[in-house]
Parts: structure tokens; sequence; C-alpha cells
């Protein structure tokens, strides 16, 4: 144990060990440099993408380092997509174009190296359906040019809002998220879609939005559009209406003329459905129902006084108040069957019509009332009869 030891600090303590150690590394270290300039030669001539270090940026070109104290030149223009020329000490993709000589340089392509890169990214969204990042280039008929990894893609105009689209929307320079729906290499062909990321988006968005709001909640709503017989509204873009019976207690078609386009309500949610127009919505719920106010105010069996407005084959239409109006059926006419406009009238109130929000009344059951009450204080005020009178209607009882 003690031999094994002293030979190990021995070998640490000995220089010659330690340079040994340091030449082999430095051996190593050479192959694999020789190896990575070989590899690196052979995919430069095999026209294979390599990495390539700016040493300088002309006015035309880009003079870059491949290998072998060689250098070769990439076209400024290649850059032109790009925000800036590339800076010295940077690493740019490229692939040899033309090979050089003596005393020529190698020319390669910047842009035929992204074009590679990015069809084989676009193979990859378009096998995976992820999303693309791009950018419009170019405004044409029937669409846009966009930039798709460095790649000319066509978005048609259809293709182009989640909504049908007739116009440009889109200006040149616009920052997008698309789906490749369709691509050919061989025919250099990429069709995008941005209307499918804007599908997603509203679907994921939507169900946030329905997954928070419960039936029976007052919500605000958008006016989207007025119709003859419902208002169809928007509630943070999810399509909505409101009925025209919902929309008023009473005159309905008068209601809906008062509601115009972008006008913001409050409404309460009465049901929510699967399909288009999928919420529905109330606006009369949020006021009180008329029917509820007359109840209150004129209670079953009590009297009312009023003015016949018009007399028709099924009764009587009767001017409670200003704001009040009552129908008696014409068989609860009283003793005065040829009713006319302008006659006062005294009825029993006998509930509310729920659609017309009109008091039911009864002119026949208020006269009965009324005899009832006559014939009570005419019993009431009769004097009784003395002796005398009732002993000489006895003496005429006998003598007949």
């Amino acid at each position: 144990m003690t031999t094994t030891t002293d030979n190990a600090q021995d070998e640490n303590l000995n220089p010659d060990v330690e340079t040994a150690t340091e030449a082999e590394s430095s051996e190593m270290s050479m192959e694999g440099l020789f190896a990575s300039q070989e590899d690196f030669r052979k995919k430069l001539n095999s026209r294979e993408i390599v990495k390539v270090k700016v040493i300088q940026t002309g006015p035309e070109y880009v003079l870059v380092d491949i290998g072998e104290k060689k250098e070769g030149l990439i076209p400024l223009s290649d850059f032109k997509n790009e925000k800036a020329p590339p800076a010295v000490g940077s690493e740019v993709p490229a692939v040899l174009d033309k090979r050089g000589g003596e005393e020529r340089h190698a020319i390669l392509s910047h842009t035929r190296a992204v074009e590679t890169i990015g069809w084989d990214l676009a193979n990859k969204a378009f096998e995976e359906k992820i999303r693309v990042k791009g950018a419009v280039l170019e405004v044409v008929k029937g669409g846009y040019i966009v930039d798709a990894f460095g790649i000319r893609a066509f978005m048609p105009l259809s293709l182009s809002e989640l909504h049908p689209a007739f116009k440009h929307h889109l200006p040149p320079g616009a920052k997008i998220k698309c789906h490749i729906l369709e691509i050919a290499r061989e025919r250099r062909r990429i069709i995008v879609s941005r209307k499918q990321v804007l599908e997603e988006d509203e679907k994921e968005r939507r169900g946030q939005v329905m997954g928070e709001i419960k039936q029976g909640e007052v919500l605000r709503i958008v006016v989207a559009k007025v119709g003859k017989d419902s208002l169809l509204v928007r509630y943070h873009g999810i399509e909505g209406i409101v009925r025209a019976e919902e929309v008023a207690w009473k005159n309905t078609e008068e209601a809906l003329k008062t509601y115009k386009r972008g006008q913001r309500l409050k409404a309460k949610l009465m049901s929510i459905g699967d399909k288009p127009p999928t919420l529905s919505f109330s606006l009369r719920q949020l006021t009180p129902n008329p029917a509820d106010t007359l109840r209150r105010r004129f209670q079953s069996r009590s009297v009312v006084k009023g003015k016949i407005l018009e007399v028709s084959d099924a009764g009587a239409k009767v001017s409670v108040s200003p704001e009040v109006t009552g129908f008696v059926p014409i068989h609860e006419f009283g003793h005065e069957p040829q009713l006319k406009a302008g006659d006062p009238v005294g009825a029993i109130v006998l509930g509310v019509n729920q659609q017309t929000y009109e008091l039911n009344l009864s002119i026949k059951r208020f006269e009965e009332i009324q005899n009832r009450k006559i014939i009570a204080h005419y019993l009431k005020e009769a004097p009784p009869l003395t002796l005398g009178q009732l002993l000489a209607n006895a003496s005429d009882k006998d003598n007949a």
C-alpha cells in the first residue's frame, strides 16, 4: 500500500509526466480541429448549409471565413430582408454558389441557405400543425404575399380574416400568425391561413367567456342590429338576441324603434344555447311588471270609476286614469247594454289581463252591489209598526 502511494506521489511531482499529458491533450485537440475543418470542407463542397464567420461588411459583399485561411463573399443583397447587415464576428448560414480560385473568392449564398432552412421548418410546422409567425410582404390581387420562415407564401383574402373579407385590411409589414394549409416544395408553393388561427383564438376566448357567465345575471351588451321582431346583440363578441316580447312589457314595436346600432345596454341573461345566437337576453325583466303594479294598485273586487272610450262586439274599453285602461266583456255589461263612448261608468275589478295589461272589469257586478246596498239601506231605514197598526191590520184580516 505504501509503495503504491509513493509511486503516485512521484508521478504527480514528475514534470515529464505532466508535459506528456499536455502534449497528448494538445494532439487530441488538433485532431478534433482537423476533423472539424474536414467536415466543414466536405459540407461546403457538397453545397450543404454551413455556418461561416463574418470578417468584414462592404458596400456590395460580406466577407466571410471559409477555412484554411480562405475567404468567401456573400452578396449584401442577401440580407435585405433582415433588420441589418450581419455584424463582424457573427456567424451566418450560407451555401456554396460558385467555387473560388487562386485569384478569386468563392461566392456563397445566404438567401439559398435561409430558404432551405425555411422549407425544412415549414415542412415540420405543416406536419405538426403548429402556428407560424409571418409578416405581410405585399398586397396582391386576391390576397397577400407573406414571409414565413424566409419563404414567400400566399394567403388568400378569404383566409385572412375571421369573418368573410371583401377587401384588404392588412398593410405591408403587418406581423401575423398563421397555419400552413398546403405545401409543395417542388413547385415552391405554400398556402397559409390567418383565419384558422383567429378561429382557434376565438373558440378559446368564447369558452372562457361562456364559463364566466350564469343564467339570471345582468350583463352589459351592445346592439348589433335592430330587426323588425328582435334586437341582435353581442356580449364580448358572442352573438345574442333580445326577442320582441322581451324588449318591453307592452308596445314592443314602438319600443324596438327607440334602439340604435352600437348602443350599449344592460340586460338580463335568460338562456345559453349551443347555436348562434348563443345568448338570449331580456330588457323588460329589468323593469317592474305592469301587471304586478296594477294588482297592487287595484285589488280584486275593488270599485273604480271611469269613462267609456270605445265599444265593440266583444265589449267596452274604459279609461280609469290617464295611464290605466280597463275592459268590460259584453257579458259583464249592466242593465244598460247600449253603452257608448263618453258614458261615465262604475265597475268592479275582476283582475288584470297579462297580455294587454288592462283591468278586467264588470259593470253588472258593480250594479248588483249597488242594488244590494240600496235594499240594505231601505231595510235599515224602514220604521217599526206600532201596536195600533198591528191591531188594525189584524181587524182588516178578520173582516175579510
